[in-house]
């Protein structure tokens, strides 16, 4: 099929475009770290201390600025479903394994918080916000529970399952939301 009258075969041919190609070009390498050597070394062991792929971790750190130092884990995102119930070993495991890292758990009815703080891996637990709560209540929920480490919610990812997971993340502001099923899949190694 030939191209009509006027059409310019998906060419950019207007002035100046190979200067502002050139001008953005640059901008965006001035833009990205150059880091040492030592400091990725760093950062991707740091990445595998928090059970996370590098690219994920840098990500993360690039948007929030901030390392991260600790996580958020819905009952939901634990598969404790109900009182007595235990996490999953394969879960239990890596929380297990997380190297300097606060591990907050956030009981969803009927799981309470007297039993999500029992559990392996679990340095702290509080109630999840409400489903019937509005916006501002559950970002000032989320922040409370963050508060009381006395640290702010962008250094915090939230492990969860569902959008209205998600939505407390945003509501506080963290650094980010990981899919439960996608942070307790990824295995790391060094």
């Amino acid at each position: 099929m030939m191209a009509g009258i006027g059409h310019n075969s998906g060419r950019v041919a207007e002035p100046g475009h190979s200067w502002r190609k050139h001008v953005w070009a640059k901008a965006r390498r001035d833009l990205m770290p150059k880091l040492p050597i030592e400091v990725v070394r760093l950062r991707v062991k740091r990445a595998a201390a928090l059970g996370l792929p590098y690219k994920t971790y840098a990500g993360i750190r690039a948007s929030s600025g901030h390392d991260l130092i600790g996580f958020m884990f819905s009952s939901n995102a634990l598969r404790v479903l109900r009182n007595g119930q235990d996490m999953p070993a394969d879960r239990s495991a890596m929380l297990g394994a997380l190297v300097a890292t606060r591990r907050i758990g956030l009981a969803h009815r009927p799981v309470t918080v007297t039993h999500l703080a029992g559990l392996p891996g679990i340095d702290e637990a509080h109630t999840a916000p409400l489903f019937s709560q509005g916006w501002a209540a559950m970002r000032d929920h989320m922040r409370d529970v963050v508060i009381k480490g006395g640290q702010p919610a962008d250094r915090f990812v939230m492990i969860g399952d569902t959008a209205f997971e998600r939505e407390w993340a945003e509501a506080a502001r963290m650094a980010g939301f990981l899919d439960a099923a996608s942070y307790f899949k990824t295995s790391v190694t060094i």
